[in-house]
């Protein structure tokens, strides 16, 4: 073996031959690059920042009136805002695939496969970075919640919620990422995504209670992990049964990034 070859890198290809301080130090050095860019372009804040507003105020005041009854907006609040804690997690993973694919047609992603860097901390870095942007949408969403009359019983228990929020819609964006190699353009992966979230979202207990629907749809949001994760947080911040919902929701998370973490990964890896 010659000296050259001894003394080459670890390709991006082996990820196990650069080790875990220099996976970390990839994944630091990419999460800073994606932060720059959304520091150059700000109007990619934009539906972080607008969303939990406009949701908020829509269904508050549009629907708040009409299922928790004229004048009940308050008890709505409490009702809908920890719904939407999981519903901005997955609308949120949405654009973590529509911007994966851009930047695959821009051929950003041609020059990260090129340099001598793990595979995973590329994707492990955009959700390091989309995470962040949960975050901020929750605080927005929690903001105006409180603004509308929200009320929190247990401070450690909304953290908690935060939390779980977090894990779920951390897990819903591999399989986004899995649908950025896969599919051939943004608007292809909007398209299946409002067409996969829509009935999530709607057949869930997000926005209402389910005791009013038919049973063979009552069957299918008893078994939606939005419901149970809108569940959970419900009873995290104000009091009620959550372990089995809790339960639910960490069981889900952890099937699915285990099922589609290797799969986006591996996509990812042998995409041409």
């Amino acid at each position: 073996m010659s000296a050259a070859t001894s003394t080459a890198p670890a390709t991006a290809d082996d990820d196990g031959r650069i080790g875990l301080r220099g996976n970390l130090r990839h994944i630091g050095a990419l999460v800073r690059r994606n932060l720059l860019w959304i520091r150059q372009d700000p109007e990619s804040m934009f539906d972080a920042v607008l969303m939990p507003i406009v949701f908020t105020l829509l269904f508050v005041f549009v629907f708040g009136g009409a299922i928790a009854g004229k004048g009940n907006q308050d008890a709505y609040v409490n009702y809908v805002v920890p719904g939407l804690m999981a519903m901005m997690g997955m609308n949120i993973a949405m654009g973590v695939g529509t911007g994966f694919n851009q930047d695959f047609q821009s051929g950003v992603m041609d020059r990260f496969r090129s340099l001598p860097i793990a595979r995973s901390s590329v994707l492990i870095a955009k959700i390091v970075v989309e995470i962040g942007r949960m975050l901020v949408a929750t605080a927005i969403l929690l903001t105006v919640g409180f603004l509308l009359g929200l009320s929190v019983s247990d401070v450690p228990g909304l953290l908690a919620a935060v939390g779980l929020s977090m894990v779920f819609g951390s897990s819903i964006m591999w399989i986004f990422l899995t649908m950025g190699v896969t599919m051939k353009n943004a608007q292809a992966i909007q398209g299946m995504g409002f067409l996969v979230l829509m009935p999530l979202q709607f057949g869930s207990s997000i926005f209402a209670p389910t005791g009013s629907m038919p049973g063979w749809l009552q069957t299918f949001t008893d078994h939606n992990p939005l419901s149970s994760l809108a569940d959970a947080a419900r009873g995290l911040m104000n009091g009620g049964p959550v372990a089995h919902d809790v339960w639910v929701t960490l069981i889900w998370s952890a099937v699915i990034t285990a099922v589609m973490a290797p799969v986006a990964i591996r996509r990812f890896r042998t995409k041409s």
